[in-house]
């Protein structure tokens, strides 16, 4: 399968992710009450809802969406080249609007890929596209189909090969791959403090977009193929 997929049609993507409010005294009562009830098996002995907010940002009823980065692949003069463009704003509607135009422009056949893509960013935008009152885009609108018929990529269960246990994180994937990966990124439990202590839009930007390249190099991995080199990666407003 991997060996005749048409990248044209695959669009890298990754999400950045926030909890809703600064702090756990922000949170209106009855979603403090709610946020204890729905965390309550995840703290660990000892910690508190107010303790565990700082992870609100991964789950969709607590978070929201502050940058949508996609990678775009073309071929040009016998090598590939990856195009990325990014939605970024405080306001998340707004970000998610831009998306859904853009998504109305393209394919409905339009095949995404993440890394936990299907575990994580793709019920995630869904998610917060009907917290919006916004209408999910065709390509994402997997209601009712059956798992066979749902052609997005995740290179996480990829690497799986059927092992339902296994996770393994992108940056070891690229590790192993021989992927060089810059080293002055944030990380994923860093995203919440550049956002609203740092109020660094930009970073979180950058860090999202360094992803989606990331996937995208292990992605052809996959396939056998060469990485892109950087000359040929750029960014589009």
């Amino acid at each position: 399968m991997l060996k005749t997929l048409d990248l044209s049609q695959i669009w890298m993507l990754d999400i950045e992710t926030v909890p809703q409010y600064a702090s756990f005294d922000e949170v209106p009562p009855a979603m403090q009450l709610l946020w204890e009830k729905k965390t309550h098996f995840q703290r660990k002995e000892g910690q508190d809802a107010e303790e565990f907010y700082e992870r609100a940002g991964i789950l969709a009823e607590f978070g929201k969406i502050v940058c949508i980065s996609l990678g775009i692949f073309s071929y040009q003069n016998k090598s590939y080249s990856l195009r990325l463009k990014s939605f970024a704003s405080h306001d998340e509607k707004e970000i998610l609007q831009q998306f859904i135009s853009l998504m109305n422009k393209q394919a409905p056949t339009l095949t995404f890929c993440a890394h936990n893509g299907k575990e994580f960013d793709f019920p995630y935008i869904c998610r917060r596209l009907l917290v919006n009152g916004l209408e999910i885009p065709s390509q994402l609108d997997i209601s009712g189909k059956k798992p066979w018929e749902v052609n997005h990529l995740d290179t996480m269960e990829m690497w799986k090969f059927g092992d339902y246990k296994h996770y393994t994180s992108l940056n070891l994937l690229a590790a192993i791959l021989n992927i060089p990966t810059p080293k002055d990124d944030i990380d994923g439990s860093q995203v919440r403090q550049v956002y609203y202590e740092e109020q660094n839009l930009e970073r979180i930007v950058t860090y999202c977009q360094k992803d989606v390249v990331t996937t995208a190099q292990v992605l052809l991995k996959f396939k056998g193929m060469d990485i892109i080199s950087p000359e040929n990666i750029t960014i589009v407003s």
